[in-house]
């Protein structure tokens, strides 16, 4: 018999003794997200919206602290969201310019990607399963992901016996950390097995974020005293001749290159074609494995992933964030069927091979590639915008960096990009600040794919309006 539960009956009661409260605003901040208009929205973010009934803020002391600065009597803590807006407990209206944690592909709460899940759900799709039993939609979605990262035009009819191809994939893990560690264990592996006795080494760019995981946050280069086997060599990213110069200098050992294609970790720097050429022939050249980290970029443009405009194919390609839209967590590891050689409980999660997470990442990759060339306008126009900021601004802006929706604001000093950060928070614009490493000093924007011209014209529009302001000061 089904599990029956009276606390059940009114979902507010889980909510805790402020549940009927936090219930009310929630019912009418859903109502007045999902019933404004877009232009309407717009014109009241950074304002209170008197007509949503307040919401006693919870005490969050108990959260670590590196998430919470200390206790306040009224932070701006989410209420609940939709598309691109969301609204905080003390009702005040944000559009969000970061994609959530940058992993909301098509904003919080997507209505397409909701019904996905509900049919899904009634049709008997599981929310997990084991991850030796995948389901249907999991190997319907390693299909398509080997499909995306094919060749564009059409390759091989049989992908599978491409030794050139990206025509394997690990779906058994839930979160782009784990897909990254995935990465490193099977490059330990394979150099174990075709170098024995040497110790590995890694290039990978100064800046880089590969993830939680021990070994990936060695790459950024945390914990070095604890690694004595396996060497890593930073470079500054788009630094040709130091990338010669590792592999040069540890030849014979380079058993991997990672790279991601906007170090969104580094203020969003863009690494440059002929860069990555180069880093493709030498890793050719010494058997090392080329791995792209599109855990930032990936179901961000309209190719899907943006390995594909450099004009090469890594061995090893990493998914997450966007594929599932912030949904549930799930990422995948595509590589060349070489590199197949962990064992079956070497790299999974327990909440990977989850088919309903699967069911909304084929459905926010369709939304990908139903949206292409819109996206494809949409990320042009937003770059042609950005740019009139450092004509305008040449005294305190430095430059715009990144691509397409993937953008970040360079300042000259970090004063001004934390004093821009803070204006943009007042206006209800929500953007992320780069200001925590020395030379750091950019305003950091990744646009949900649900945008349009008149939302990127809102948002450079009031960042040119925040400068004229304070150049007048």
């Amino acid at each position: 018999m089904p599990m029956k539960s009276k606390s059940f009956d009114r979902l507010s009661s889980l909510l805790g003794d402020e549940g009927e409260r936090i219930w009310a605003a929630l019912q009418a901040a859903r109502v007045y997200l999902e019933q404004t208009d877009e232009r309407d929205l717009l014109r009241h973010i950074g304002k209170t919206i008197e007509s949503i009934p307040s919401a006693k803020h919870l005490d969050k002391r108990l959260i670590q602290a590196s998430y919470v600065k200390g206790p306040a009597e009224a932070p701006d803590d989410l209420l609940t969201g939709q598309g691109l807006f969301y609204l905080t407990e003390q009702r005040r209206l944000f559009l969000d310019c970061t994609a959530g944690h940058y992993q909301m592909t098509w904003g919080y709460n997507s209505p397409e990607l909701t019904r996905v899940a509900r049919l899904a759900m009634e049709a008997g799709i599981v929310w997990d399963d084991h991850s030796d039993i995948p389901g249907n939609p999991i190997k319907c979605l390693a299909a398509q992901l080997v499909r995306v990262a094919g060749p564009h035009g059409g390759g091989p009819a049989n992908p599978a016996e491409d030794d050139g191809a990206l025509n394997t994939v690990n779906l058994g893990v839930c979160t782009g950390s784990s897909a990254a560690s995935t990465a490193l264990k099977i490059i330990l592996k394979y150099f174990e097995a075709t170098r024995p006795g040497a110790g590995p080494v890694i290039v990978t760019m100064n800046g880089n974020y590969h993830g939680m995981d021990f070994l990936a946050q060695r790459l950024r280069g945390m914990w070095e005293k604890y690694f004595c086997s396996v060497h890593v060599v930073g470079i500054e990213p788009n630094d040709t001749a130091a990338l010669r110069r590792a592999f040069h200098e540890h030849e014979g050992r380079v058993a991997a290159f990672f790279a991601e294609p906007i170090l969104m970790n580094r203020e969003a720097i863009l690494l440059e074609k002929g860069f990555l050429q180069e880093a493709r022939t030498l890793c050719d050249e010494a058997d090392a494995a080329m791995v792209i980290d599109e855990i930032q970029t990936g179901f961000w443009r309209p190719e899907v992933f943006m390995f594909h405009q450099f004009d090469i194919v890594p061995d090893m390609l990493i998914v997450g964030k966007g594929m599932t839209s912030g949904f549930h967590p799930l990422a995948a590891l595509l590589f060349k069927r070489k590199y197949d050689c962990l064992e079956q409980y070497d790299a999974i999660n327990t909440n990977g091979n989850a088919p309903l997470a699967a069911m909304v990442a084929l459905g926010c990759l369709s939304l990908v590639e139903q949206n292409g060339n819109r996206l494809a306008d949409l990320s042009r126009y937003y770059e042609d915008r950005l740019r009139e900021i450092p004509q305008e601004h040449p005294n305190r802006v430095a430059a715009i960096h990144g691509k397409g929706l993937l953008a970040g604001v360079k300042f000259r000093t970090v004063a001004d990009a934390l004093s821009f950060h803070r204006r943009c928070l007042e206006r209800g614009l929500w953007v992320r600040v780069h200001a925590y490493h020395e030379g750091h000093s950019t305003v950091l924007t990744k646009l949900g794919l649900l945008a349009d011209r008149e939302v990127v014209d809102v948002v450079v529009n009031t960042f040119l309006d925040i400068l004229r302001e304070v150049g007048d000061e």
